[in-house]
């Protein structure tokens, strides 16, 4: 008995609760100030920044990408995330690419064991109905395929790209059971799915006993906090992760498109077939006025807009990770400095207020994605 209670002091001693500040404490590599944290529920842990890759083919060729990469494995960044549609305004034989790149970046660097890597499906890869959406037969045949392309054998976060209308949400929940009782997948997760979608998929998981989504991938920034209303209050309530695209609206945040106004060559605003989407986003009068007014506050106190944007989503009650993605390795490197940067009340009381000046997206279909 003494031999026993003496083993468990010991193992207390040398391995105490794995609070965010200890997992810190133990995993942290490269930079200082990078977070370590729970991804919900789960005992899946994943850095504050996590690395999107779908400029990856287009915006940045391979050998681009390859630094990008190793720039967020040397500063900690242990979370990569991709789908099997990008990269971004890809032609039908460039779609699956992005993919293709971190796969060989994995092989060549050993670094499979320490990335998490997240991808997605549900977006068209190819010229058929069967193509696209949440269906068991796509979500099958799209997971071995990104499995062939990531050059691994099990994926630790597999998302839905988008929310499937045809699909019944029971056939797609016991489809991508199905992938973790395969073990081809660890987790789950689901991206710009609205709260009801979210809460009616996790009803379905519950009542059937099936693997649940636990993260979702919304988009958020300064300047569009619509899943402050429902979906933020919703996985808070259930420990849902919360994984937020385009922290820095798709570069408006970067303040580098103040002057002209003019949609420059090579970024997300004329990018083939998503330029458009971009431009319905962000590229509005009352958008350019915000970041004016951000900057003349934020100038003065030698705090870039970058630092200020990535800083103040990180900062936000329910936050998981941030999604930050770069065409050049530079951009990568100037984003990690936001992790270098604190805001005090005011400053994020000044970043609050805007989205109350802003006008409401009257596309709904804009406002969703």
């Amino acid at each position: 008995m003494h031999f026993y209670l003496l083993v468990i002091l010991i193992t207390q001693t040398c391995h105490p609760d794995a609070s965010e500040e200890h997992l810190d404490a133990l995993t942290r590599k490269g930079h200082r100030n990078m977070k370590i944290k729970r991804l919900g529920q789960t005992g899946l842990k994943v850095s504050e920044i996590c690395l999107g890759t779908m400029t990856f083919g287009i915006q940045a060729n391979e050998a681009t990408a390859f630094q990008i990469m190793d720039v967020a494995d040397q500063n900690g960044v242990t979370f990569f995330d991709t789908a099997d549609m990008y990269p971004l305004g890809a032609d039908p034989d460039e779609i699956g690419q992005t993919e293709v790149i971190v796969g060989k970046w994995l092989r060549e660097r050993k670094a499979r064991e320490r990335i998490v890597l997240a991808t997605k499906c549900g977006g068209a890869t190819g010229p058929t109905a069967n193509d696209r959406g949440a269906s068991r037969k796509h979500i099958i045949a799209a997971c071995d395929q990104s499995l062939r392309r990531l050059q691994t054998d099990y994926i630790d976060l597999y998302q839905i790209h988008f929310p499937d209308p045809e699909t019944p949400i029971e056939e797609t929940m016991d489809a991508l059971d199905t992938l973790v009782r395969s073990g081809k997948v660890r987790y789950l997760g689901c991206s710009n799915y609205a709260a009801w979608q979210l809460a009616d998929a996790h009803a379905v998981s519950q009542l059937q006993g099936l693997a649940r989504f636990e993260s979702v991938q919304p988009r958020y920034n300064i300047l569009f906090r619509m899943i402050e209303e429902e979906l933020i209050p919703l996985c808070q309530a259930h420990n849902v992760g919360i994984i937020v695209y385009n922290p820095l609206a798709g570069g408006m945040l970067t303040g580098r498109y103040r002057a002209s106004k003019t949609v420059q060559e090579g970024t997300r605003f004329n990018l083939k077939n998503s330029g458009e989407l971009y431009r319905r986003r962000y590229w509005k009068d009352a958008a350019f006025e915000a970041v004016d007014q951000l900057n003349s506050f934020f100038e003065p106190r030698g705090k870039g807009l970058v630092h200020v944007a990535l800083s103040w989503v990180l900062a936000q009650p329910g936050i998981t990770s941030a999604i930050v993605g770069a065409s050049k390795p530079e951009q990568l490197s100037e984003s990690l400095k936001a992790l270098e940067v604190s805001l005090n009340d005011e400053e994020l009381q000044t970043c609050n207020e805007l989205w109350y000046q802003l006008p409401r997206e009257q596309d709904a279909t804009i406002a969703r994605r």
